[in-house]
């Protein structure tokens, strides 16, 4: 269904080494790319999700709109890492009024910050009682295992401080934050719209997302997500290792990490730097998909999903699928658009494809939704 063009949103995905926005024009035939776009950032403007430098964020982000010729200042945005907390949690079932005047004394004890300094969101992911959803102590509708007297509840928690720093800078640079979503969802809506109708309502599967400072990760079954965790690694990693093993600044680095020519004295250096960063990453995720295995037995993965602009690094994707044997793709989210080849060359959006996920995403929501 078409969503009415004064509800439509920008999806603007305010990285820690460049900012992605995207587009997305909704009608009667479809979604169709209206706009896409990068600018790149100093690599200590944003460093684990706090803005060190807000005035050349708003800078870049007016330099972006300005060059993209994009009139709709009405934005969606989202934040990720330490500072936000997603959890699924069973409280005592209750229909959603009585839930939201408890949820802070529910959230609290899985909340690692002061509950006060924090704001709260909720989906319930269990039939409400008055919803005809049958009696307490079986399965739910979504397959998880549902206690007598209980519900699933999808919480999440992001601390005041970081979200009134997004808000602020996102006003200085004359946007409308209309929403202000988290990474993990916008990539799960991104997903879903690229697989369109071969979508599989019974399947498992995990989104991974490497960026240049953080990864992502997101277990979702029949829908829902499982389990979401942001670690510490990213393509930063390559690059300071580089800046550490050969002695040069960070602009150097970044041009070696990304196809640079290396010294053939230090060709050596370069690969295992490579083979040791790639493999902590694998490790990390190894961990996790462990976690949900013996979590949820029932929910067996059958692919993992990667995106972000690190997930390109050479043998990553190989690696992963060798160490954990599940299959691995690469999150094309421009599949199921309808793109204007006369406007939008290919090979760019094939290179945009992994780091523009989120802004998708994000370009999916539209104000007032849920």
């Amino acid at each position: 269904m078409a969503i009415a063009r004064k509800n439509h949103l920008v999806g603007l995905d305010i990285g820690s080494h460049s900012i992605k926005v995207v587009e997305i024009k909704h009608t009667k035939k479809g979604m169709t790319l209206k706009n896409v776009g990068l600018i790149g950032l100093p690599h200590d403007a944003i460093v684990e999700g706090s803005i060190k430098e807000p005035e050349i964020v708003a800078s870049g982000l007016k330099s972006l709109f300005t060059n993209l010729k994009i009139k709709n200042r009405n934005v969606a945005a989202s934040i990720s890492g330490y500072s936000v907390i997603v959890k699924k949690i069973s409280v005592s079932r209750k229909d959603k009024i009585d839930l939201e005047r408890s949820i802070h004394d529910e959230a609290e004890q899985y909340i690692p910050f002061d509950i006060n300094e924090v704001n709260l969101d909720f989906d319930i992911l269990t039939p409400e009682p008055d919803s005809g959803a049958g009696e307490a102590g079986g399965r739910d509708d979504r397959g998880g295992p549902e206690e007598s007297g209980h519900m699933e509840v999808m919480l999440v928690a992001a601390k005041k401080d970081i979200i009134e720093d997004y808000v602020t800078l996102l006003q200085s640079a004359g946007l409308n934050p209309s929403v202000l979503d988290v990474d993990s969802f916008a990539l799960q809506n991104a997903f879903e719209m690229a697989l369109g109708d071969e979508q599989e309502t019974d399947g498992s599967y995990a989104l991974i997302n490497v960026g240049a400072e953080e990864l992502g990760i997101n277990v979702v079954w029949k829908g829902v997500s499982l389990f979401t965790r942001d670690s510490g690694f990213g393509g930063s990693q390559i690059t300071e290792a580089i800046m550490s093993r050969l002695k040069v600044p960070w602009e150097e680095a970044e041009k070696i990490k990304l196809g640079g020519a290396v010294p053939e004295k230090e060709s050596l250096v370069f690969e295992e730097t490579f083979i040791s960063v790639v493999s902590d990453w694998v490790q990390e995720i190894k961990r996790a998909l462990d976690f949900v295995t013996n979590t949820y037995p029932e929910a067996t993965i059958s692919r993992l999903v990667v995106s972000g602009g690190a997930c390109r690094i050479p043998g990553f994707q190989r690696y992963l699928q060798n160490e954990t044997g599940i299959p691995v793709r690469e999150l094309d989210p421009f599949r199921n658009l309808n793109v204007n080849e006369k406007v939008f060359d290919r090979m760019y959006l094939n290179y945009m494809a992994p780091q523009a996920a989120v802004a998708v995403g994000l370009a999916l929501r539209s104000i007032g939704d849920k």
